[in-house]
């Protein structure tokens, strides 16, 4: 199977993690978003929506979204959970890093990092703040409960908001606030299959 991708973008780094912590065997190929490879027509053939990553299956059939990938890697492991209940909470934290989380801690990085804080961008960055610590507040709250997002086992809801939340302080937050958060890096961080971003 072929992953299209930017090791260093979190949506793209969470598929990577997930191979590597599932042993499974990819071709990474690399895309340059700020280059324009995902609006040329041979990439919007697989994906029309010109989004990374990008699973392509050796059939052929491809696979866009990240967290779909990720459930779709992941079915019939230990990271998805049997439970119904427990499956759907790790839907409900899926579905929250991308409209609660995502928006405000990927795009204030986005600014940050790939574009340099230009100053035209510096009053969107500064508005991401509020809403990014608000999603990190309530990540906070569960992790003080329990070690995982979905209990006492590591799911693809923990790879999902691990992409962008380990680097969430290159988008301008000080996750010393959160140290439930900050024990949750830690024992992801700590699987001996673990890989960083490149």
């Amino acid at each position: 199977m072929k992953i299209y991708g930017d090791i260093q973008s979190g949506n793209c780094y969470k598929v990577k993690l997930l191979c590597a912590l599932l042993d499974i065997e990819h071709q990474w190929i690399h895309v340059d978003i700020l280059a324009g490879e995902t609006r040329n027509p041979e990439f919007l053939a697989k994906n029309p929506n010109g989004k990374i990553p990008l699973l392509e299956l050796p059939d052929g059939r491809c696979l866009s979204e990240s967290n779909a990938i990720l459930n779709f890697l992941a079915s019939d492991s230990d990271l998805l959970p049997k439970d119904n209940f427990q499956l759907a909470k790790v839907h409900q934290w899926q579905f929250f890093e991308q409209y609660s989380h995502e928006p405000f801690v990927a795009v204030a990085r986005f600014i940050a990092k790939y574009l340099g804080l230009p100053e035209a961008r510096r009053a969107d960055f500064e508005s991401k703040q509020e809403g990014g610590n608000r999603a990190l507040s309530v990540m906070e709250t569960q992790l003080m409960k329990t070690p995982y997002l979905v209990g006492d086992k590591l799911t693809t809801a923990d790879i999902t908001l691990y992409g962008y939340t380990h680097v969430a302080h290159e988008g301008g937050f000080d996750l010393s606030k959160y140290p439930a958060i900050q024990s949750w890096l830690g024992r992801i961080a700590s699987n001996p299959k673990y890989v960083g971003m490149e």
